[in-house]
């Protein structure tokens, strides 16, 4: 057995600890992982239990690509409505608390909120008024050259004018969030601080995408908030791997239509058959004309009409405006003993 120190030999091991006498030996810091080594640096970063990344890399990145498609259709509507180009582009991405972004937002701003048809919840539009009076001076006529950007809530005029921007917008959301989820926007109420607005608690946590505009020589930015709780619904269809699926399969669905219509366009060849039947090589090879081929089908039974050599209808013999003609009967069944 290992010797035990009594109380004596205690006190002098420590007191010669805080004398510096003796060294403390230092801990040795093990962290077990399969891919590193004991001599390899650790990386220590610092988790905040109050901010959970509740939405994935791969959730996140589809719905940055799914508003990138937005972003697209939404610049050429609103360039179409200006008369003039306006750039629109996805500026970031990223979770945070709702606290935290109504924190960043300037006051008076205009704050549209937004629901959706099949999903609970409400969701923010936020349009900086730096990117808002210049499209308000577009619509009135003017130039945007010394346009000043005043610090007050938008009047009855101005609102109504941004009313048929965010209108346009909706409508462009509505077209990329088709490809997941059929949904149709409304704008069910409007503020101009955002302070006021308390949709979900402080520290819920909500996807934020932030979008530059530029219209000339101004530019401005669009946020959008939507809570997780109102996408939570929907978040299974949101994976990359679904993403991607549903890509192809629209795609699919868009070429067998094309190919459909080139189809219906395509030329077939239908023919009735009256009879067959059997004969020798010598009866073929003494055959002239007049010669009779007798067959076994009687005269009244129906004839087969066969569609590129395929037998697919019966049918009736008879005359159409002088000339033969062939009166369908109904589709060959697997019942039919046809020859």
């Amino acid at each position: 057995m290992a010797d035990v120190l009594d109380q004596s030999q205690v006190d002098a091991l420590l007191a010669a600890v805080d004398t510096g006498d003796v060294a403390e030996e230092a801990g040795n810091e093990l962290i077990f992982s399969r891919s590193r080594r004991p001599d390899d640096p650790v990386e220590i970063r610092s988790y905040d239990f109050k901010r959970p990344e509740r939405v994935s890399k791969d959730q996140m990145l589809a719905l940055q690509t799914l508003h990138e498609a937005f972003a697209r259709n939404f610049g050429a509507s609103l360039s179409g409505f200006l008369r003039t180009i306006v750039e629109v582009k996805v500026a970031t991405c990223e979770q945070m608390t709702y606290a935290e972004f109504i924190a960043g937002l300037a006051n008076p701003t205009s704050f549209n909120l937004i629901t959706a048809d099949t999903l609970e919840g409400t969701i923010c539009l936020e349009i900086s008024p730096l990117i808002i009076y210049p499209i308000i001076d577009r619509l009135l006529g003017g130039s945007s050259q010394d346009l000043f950007i005043p610090q007050r809530p938008m009047t009855l005029i101005e609102s109504r004018l941004i009313s048929n921007v965010t209108e346009r917008g909706l409508i462009a959301l509505s077209e990329a969030w088709s490809t997941v989820k059929s949904l149709k926007f409304t704008v069910s109420a409007t503020e101009s601080n955002p302070q006021l607005v308390q949709i979900v608690p402080p520290n819920e946590v909500v996807v934020v995408i932030g979008f530059e505009l530029k219209l000339a020589n101004r530019a401005g930015t669009m946020n959008l908030c939507i809570p997780y709780n109102v996408i939570e619904p929907v978040m299974d269809h949101l994976s990359a791997q679904s993403w991607f699926s549903t890509a192809r399969h629209a795609k699919s669905n868009d070429n067998e239509r094309r190919i459909s219509s080139t189809l219906h366009a395509a030329s077939l060849q239908v023919a009735g058959c009256l009879a067959t039947t059997t004969i020798s090589l010598a009866d073929l090879l003494s055959m002239s004309v007049g010669d009779v081929i007798v067959t076994e089908k009687p005269s009244h039974d129906p004839v087969v009409v066969t569609v590129e050599g395929e037998a697919k209808f019966l049918a009736h013999m008879g005359k159409h405006k002088e000339k033969l003609a062939l009166r369908v009967l109904r589709p060959i069944t697997q019942a039919d003993r046809v020859t």
